[in-house]
């Protein structure tokens, strides 16, 4: 698998024949994961190992990666991972951030040359440049923005309100971009209606574009990666948490194609074809009340699994 789809066969990897995900030897030692929670830590390293030696600044992956290694007591990799974390902060002109990493490590491994070095490295960088240069986080999805009501009445109702649901951002980035004819947009997208609770769920734009014949979903993936710096997950070798789903309003999974899939300790994992969609972020942020980490899937892959949650 490649995750972020840097280049055209990163999709033919995620989609070629693979095997399962293999899970962990046994730890009977008291304190450790049971055989299921450790079979999941185990498939959860190795699908964020890919995510992240695709997409290496993506330090939220790496942070959850951490996290399934420190509930492993694999000591050495939480170390590694640790400095792998200090350094995307680094290449991302987060210093401070970088220095408060490498100290962590440091209350682990005193001493470590490594870290002693890179906070050197840090020292006379930070003469030079700012702290905290702002970046973009990678695998999140764009924060909601307020919504307005629209004030106009028509026949004595209500118009509906405006949402950003990534219509704009979309149309600017396949028809401004010269991937897709104007025309081919509108027959494509269909705009939500948030009168009433979907009944099913609602295919994603990129999958109407493919099943038209418009634009195949792999370079739409491609594209949607690229653009907003989402990594790709592939979810069809992934063991989606079904009871977690079901913990979030089914009408917002189901209108905006949206999947919470798994949890790794306060973070829900959330995968979506559309990481343009501000109001699909507030109505899952609003329900969830935990941080939120966003990958691009599959929308095949999407709906089945909502499907199977959602009956």
């Amino acid at each position: 698998m490649s995750p972020t789809m840097e280049n055209g066969s990163a999709l033919a990897e995620v989609s070629g024949e693979q095997g399962p995900l293999s899970g962990a030897d046994r730890i009977d030692e008291p304190g450790k994961p049971g055989s299921s929670e450790e079979a999941q830590l185990a498939q959860t390293i190795e699908m964020f190992e890919v995510i992240t030696q695709s997409q290496p600044l993506d330090y939220q992956s790496l942070e959850i990666l951490k996290e399934a290694y420190s509930k492993l007591r694999r000591e050495k990799e939480v170390v590694s991972t640790s400095k792998r974390i200090a350094q995307a902060y680094v290449q991302m002109g987060q210093l401070s951030s970088a220095i408060l990493e490498y100290e962590t490590i440091l209350q682990r491994c005193p001493g470590d040359p490594d870290v002693q070095a890179a906070l050197k490295q840090i020292e006379t960088r930070a003469n030079n440049f700012p702290l905290d240069t702002p970046a973009a986080e990678p695998g999140t999805a764009p924060k909601a923005t307020p919504v307005s009501a629209a004030g106009a009445k028509t026949a004595g109702k209500t118009q509906p309100r405006e949402i950003d649901d990534g219509c704009r951002m979309l149309r600017r980035i396949f028809v401004e971009g010269k991937i897709i004819t104007a025309g081919d947009f509108d027959l494509c997208w269909s705009a939500p209606d948030l009168t009433v609770p979907p009944g099913a769920v609602i295919e994603p734009f990129i999958q109407v574009l493919s099943d038209k014949g418009i634009l195949p979903v792999e370079k739409a993936l491609k594209v949607l990666s690229d653009k907003s710096r989402t990594a790709y997950l592939p979810l069809g070798h992934y063991d989606v948490d079904l009871d977690l789903t079901r913990s979030f309003p089914a009408a917002a999974c189901r209108r905006w194609c949206i999947l919470p899939f798994d949890r790794m300790g306060k973070t829900v994992q959330v995968a979506t074809a559309n990481p343009f969609n501000q109001q699909a972020a507030k109505d899952l942020a609003e329900a969830a009340g935990n941080r939120l980490v966003w990958y691009l899937a599959s929308p095949v892959e999407l709906v089945k699994n909502l499907r199977n949650a959602f009956r």
